[in-house]
């Protein structure tokens, strides 16, 4: 391979994780192609309009420039090769790995040998070994040989102003000893931080399907302790805040109105579908699916316990919900619970706003003084600092709230119980 100066990288797939790397990549000197199917994101980003609200990506995109296109032949010179396509769930909660194929027979119809080719998407064991490589092979590749091909499991935080596409430790794994050295080469060069080498690319796979696994089962247990502290009358986050005090086998993890994002709701699914293929199956983590998935509906009926605690109705009660996005002060909504929350409300017969000032083209009010001034009660989905800065007891009394639902846990719990013109709840507390 040549240097990184004359190397040519492809990045397939111009999203949270595919742009931040193209960017990245064009910055430590490689030339990169950066395609995407969505013509219109294309042109968009052609004309300097960036829609990540990524600290390094708005800094650095109108520095290093890429070459961007939606056509494949463009990528026929590039030396490596880096899909970087979303992997979903479909309405049935089952893996769909279409993004994946699509990328995959893409670049093995317009790619040249001794290329590499890194798969960055999220994806269960045996999906190189049994989905990807085939692809290759039916087109003539013998890999290993004259096309390489390993995986590099993409880890991005999105709105992190610490960890980002330049510091994140990274792990590779690949079919072959060269893949996997070509592999290291190349994350090395463009990654401030540790490579590690897996000793297969079916390990690769599982890591990250190991990380998001964990964290699905560690907030699965704090929203069950949450549940059950309601009933006890104990505040979650201030135990949880004590037992975080411990220096050594204890990490926090809090409760909120349910788990959003495209990694943690998802990736557990991958897991569990293919370890049933080979005859496991994962009781455990599939309770902690449904313990997450339960929260938006759970967080309904804390607000129901609050308007009945002020004897109003559910129906026709007017509940703005705040926030849309799966995070605070991002304007990403990819599996949020506030969606979950608003269809259970209607279930419940409320009339339902919605307010992100993050997501002002799908909300129904333009601003928290409008959304303030018509609802009866509100639930907060979002943390954004827009809310948590902004919302006070008083505020609340001014605009005749009658209940709020505190999804995130983000409010002075204390202050709002204060206040007896209204009802707070947390989840928890």
């Amino acid at each position: 391979m040549t240097s990184n100066e004359t190397k040519t990288v492809a990045v397939i797939g111009l999203g949270y994780v595919g742009l931040p790397l193209a960017v990245r990549a064009q910055e430590r000197g490689y030339n990169v192609i950066g395609l995407d199917i969505d013509s219109k994101k294309i042109e968009s980003l052609k004309r300097g309009e960036n829609f990540l609200k990524d600290p390094y990506v708005q800094e650095n995109f109108p520095k290093y420039p890429i070459s961007l296109t939606s056509n494949p032949e463009d990528i026929s010179s590039a030396d490596i090769h880096i899909i970087c396509v979303p992997t979903p769930i479909d309405e049935k909660r089952q893996p769909d790995l279409t993004p994946v194929i699509g990328a995959s027979e893409m670049v093995a119809k317009y790619t040249k040998k001794g290329a590499l080719v890194v798969l960055e998407s999220t994806v269960n064991p045996y999906v190189s070994e049994e989905i990807v490589k085939p692809i290759f092979e039916k087109a003539g590749f013998t890999v290993g040989t004259d096309i390489y091909i390993s995986h590099c499991p993409e880890r991005i935080n999105p709105g992190d102003p610490k960890w980002d596409v330049t510091n994140i430790p990274r792990v590779v794994g690949s079919f072959d000893a060269k893949g996997l050295e070509i592999s290291l080469a190349f994350y090395r060069s463009i990654v401030d931080a540790e490579i590690r080498p897996m000793k297969h690319i079916r390990e690769a796979e599982a890591v990250k399907i190991l990380e998001n696994s964990f964290r699905n089962v560690n907030i699965a247990f704090v929203n069950e302790i949450a549940r059950s502290f309601d009933k006890l009358g104990i505040d979650v986050k201030d135990v949880i805040d004590g037992a975080a005090t411990k220096p050594f086998a204890f990490m926090k993890h809090y409760p909120s109105c349910g788990v959003g994002g495209h990694c943690i709701p998802v990736d557990p699914y991958y897991l569990v579908e293919r370890a049933k293929e080979s005859g496991f199956n994962h009781e455990f983590l599939k309770l902690a699916i449904s313990t997450n998935e339960g929260m938006p509906a759970y967080t309904v009926e804390r607000l129901q316990d609050a308007l009945n605690e002020m004897t109003l109705p559910m129906k026709d009660t007017v509940v703005g919900v705040l926030g849309l996005a799966y995070k605070a002060n991002i304007d990403d909504q990819r599996e949020s619970p506030a969606f979950e929350i608003i269809d259970h409300l209607k279930e419940h017969q409320c009339t339902v706003l919605t307010f992100d000032p993050h997501v002002l083209d799908l909300s129904s009010e333009k601003s928290l003084e409008e959304i303030l001034e018509k609802s009866d009660a509100l639930v907060i989905a979002t943390d954004h600092s827009a809310f948590k800065d902004v919302l006070t007891p008083e505020l609340l009394k001014k605009h005749n709230i009658k209940a709020i639902v505190d999804g995130k846990n983000c409010l002075d719990r204390d202050l709002f119980l204060q206040e007896k013109s209204f009802v707070y709840k947390g989840i928890g507390r």
